[in-house]
């Protein structure tokens, strides 16, 4: 057999299995994914199945490609109910740091996240449009990119990957801790696909009195509100279709504890 084929096959197969091992893995050099953007919605709008099922969500995903090694945590707050303390995204997701897919460091740990310290403030995180990747290494349609008519129907979002869905529910306020009980902010923590009444489906997006609603920001930190990647404004309601009406699908932050 002719050796330079016999070569070229040989370099062809190890680099196959390097593209296999970083695809599933992280980049070259060993530093393995652990922070990704769900690609899928589980698409119940704000009913998660309360932090497990949202925790359970992050897991599967990592599975799907490789990563399932680590223990993986839904970046969602909940709120204080009768019996039940409060939830603070920033308290269950590990220590970091934290690289994404193309294994770029996002934080180097959660006061760097979230920009304790007027230096870290200034500094802030790495979290962008290019950095902001799925467990899939795909960066998140945002406003603009593929503007359609249909951007806020769900019949047609679920079906068109590159529509705008850059919105991802965090349930957080800036620094990472839950809101206070008297006004929705986590979907009744994650459990509700429930929407205002049809007369109230233009009031602002924030937190009211009665009105279901999920807290959001933006990966790519470009959108209403203050563009911040984890607390930047409300939803219209808790449904599949009211959150897509605001630009999101129900995606979010997964990350790695260990």
């Amino acid at each position: 057999m002719n050796k330079h084929f016999v070569l070229t096959a040989a370099l062809f197969l190890q680099v196959l299995g390097i593209s296999s091992a970083f695809a599933q893995h992280g980049m070259l050099g060993g530093t393995p994914m652990t922070f990704f953007v769900t690609s899928e919605p589980i698409a119940d709008g704000g009913n998660l199945g309360g932090l497990e099922g949202a925790d359970a969500h992050c897991q599967a995903l990592a599975e799907d490609v490789g990563a399932g090694d680590h223990t993986w945590r839904a970046y969602l707050s909940t709120q204080e109910r009768p019996g039940q303390p409060a939830i603070n995204a920033r308290d269950r997701i590990g220590t970091g740091p934290w690289y994404n897919f193309d294994g770029v460091m996002i934080a180097r740990d959660v006061a760097h996240l979230h920009g304790d310290t007027l230096e870290l403030a200034r500094l802030g995180n790495n979290l962008t449009r290019v950095s902001g990747l799925t467990e899939k290494g795909l960066i998140v349609p945002g406003l603009y990119e593929f503007p359609h008519p249909r951007d806020g129907d769900w019949d047609y979002v679920k079906t068109t990957p590159n529509s705008n869905r850059h919105e991802v529910l965090t349930g957080s306020q800036p620094d990472g801790t839950a809101y206070p009980p008297e006004m929705d902010y986590t979907c009744d923590n994650w459990t509700s696909n429930a929407d205002p009444e049809p007369s109230d489906q233009r009031i602002p997006l924030t937190g009211m009195p009665g009105k279901p609603n999920a807290q959001i920001g933006f990966p790519d930190r470009n959108g209403g509100g203050n563009g911040s990647w984890n607390s930047s404004h409300g939803t219209r309601g808790c449904s599949q279709h009211a959150l897509v009406r605001t630009h999101g699908i129900g995606m979010y932050y997964c990350f790695a504890t260990d």
